[in-house]
């Protein structure tokens, strides 16, 4: 499955994008926003997570920016079940050199038509740790709307639980309620007031 966008390739990774997967990820202020990612992330990571079996339709892409010269692997996006819900899930990183340059935005969109139009997934949800307001910023560009919970989530690289805000997405087109729930923290799978 490949997606291209006006600046962009999303594409499956391949074992010879090791070394420029590993230069794009492997920095502490990228890998602290990931959930599943140890740190310090090493060329070897890099090699296993490109080793991983993947079906031709399993939307899980390293995103190539394709405007300045030969193609160069920026970041990552892709879709998989979120823990404890099963629920499919969108989550995204760009090297720190590319940020503010609206490439998140421009691959997590792709991304969500995949979801709608190829997998005709009835609705996405996502999150991002509560110390990382710009990935809001692209989730609410996108259409997300936050569910009102604050739920913690395992961070690999700081080695514990991290609030992160949870927000989900119609793919139907039938909307989701005008307004903004308001945040609870979810601990335990019991319900506290932010």
């Amino acid at each position: 499955m490949f997606a291209v966008t006006q600046r962009l390739l999303l594409r499956p990774g391949w074992a010879d994008d090791a070394s420029q997967l590993h230069s794009a990820i492997a920095h502490e202020i990228v890998v602290n926003t990931l959930a599943q990612l140890p740190w310090p992330y090493t060329l070897d990571d890099a090699r296993d997570f490109l080793a991983l079996p993947r079906g031709g339709d399993d939307p899980v892409f390293v995103i190539l920016d394709r405007t300045q010269g030969r193609p160069r692997l920026i970041g990552g996006a892709g879709i998989h079940n979120a823990p404890r819900t099963e629920e499919p899930e969108i989550g995204y990183w760009i090297t720190p050199d590319c940020w503010g340059r609206g490439f998140a935005t421009e691959a997590a969109r792709a991304v969500v038509e995949i979801a709608r139009h190829t997998l005709r997934l009835p609705r996405l949800s996502a999150c991002h740790f509560i110390d990382n307001p710009a990935s809001g910023h692209v989730l609410r560009k996108l259409g997300f709307k936050p569910t009102g919970r604050i739920e913690p989530r395992w961070c690999a690289a700081r080695r514990r639980d991290v609030p992160s805000i949870q927000f989900a997405l119609d793919l139907t087109g039938e909307g989701d309620a005008e307004g903004e729930p308001e945040m609870r923290l979810v601990e335990n799978q019991t319900r506290l007031a932010a």
